[in-house]
This record gives structure tokens, sequence and C-alpha cells, in this order.
């Protein structure tokens, strides 16, 4: 088995209406995601991926639809105002923890149909959340 990683760096702010603790008020993090693709076989250049195609497609999505982005529950009462404002706001039918968002960009890249094997979603450098099936 042969396995790729692909690392894309953006930007983000969530919250967490039902933590108990400061992760319910808005804030931001520097995220990193790591994308591991995974082939039994090597393609007509002796990759899983050009990691220039891996950035082209998923890590696209990302900067086109994550990034810079206030990511909030469906249910959040501050989604409403600010879309009103015009603010870039993501809703998510849950809340928008590491473990969530991994699983919505491992979703997102097989749509995208790469081999994707796992997503590592990195909410700070010292601590990430892990997708795989």
């Amino acid at each position: 088995m042969y396995r790729i990683t692909r690392t894309v760096h953006f930007s983000y702010g969530h919250r967490l209406v039902k933590h108990a603790g400061k992760c319910a008020r808005l804030h931001g993090h520097n995220a990193a995601v790591e994308i591991e693709l995974s082939s039994q076989k090597l393609d007509e250049q002796d990759m899983v991926m050009d990691f220039e195609q891996v950035n082209a497609t998923i890590g696209h999505w990302i900067s086109q639809t994550l990034d810079h982005r206030m990511i909030l529950w469906d249910n959040d009462p501050a989604l409403a105002p600010l879309t009103q404002m015009g603010e870039p706001v993501v809703g998510l039918p849950e809340h928008p923890t590491a473990e969530t968002l991994a699983r919505l960009i491992f979703e997102e890249a097989r749509k995208l149909r790469l081999p994707v094997s796992k997503v590592t979603f990195w909410e700070t450098p010292n601590s990430s959340a892990v997708y795989h099936e």
C-alpha cells in the first residue's frame, strides 16, 4: 500500500454553543489539515497522486469553502445576524468541532474522487482529530 499526505493550512472562526468553557465564545484558529491518500498501485507517473493535484482539488475546496469563514452550527443564534451582515459564514448540521471538520473534509475529498484514507485536522499545534473509514 502506498500513502501520501498533503497538508493544507487555513484560518477559520467558530464556537461550540453547548460547550461549558471558553469555546462557547466566538474565536478563531489557524488549522492544518493532513489529507492522506492511499493506493495499492502507482499511476503512470509512479505516484499515488501528484501533490499539486491534491492541492488543486481538496486544497482549493478548503480555500474556497472554509478559509477565513466563520463556521457555525445551524442552530447557533449568531448564524442569522452574521449572514445578514454579509459575513462569510458556513452553517453545519453539527457543532463545528475538529472531529466534524475532519469528517467534512474527508467526505468532500471522496466526492472529488480522491483516494482519501485519512484526514487529520489540527485545530492547534497541540490538538488534533482524525477521521477515517
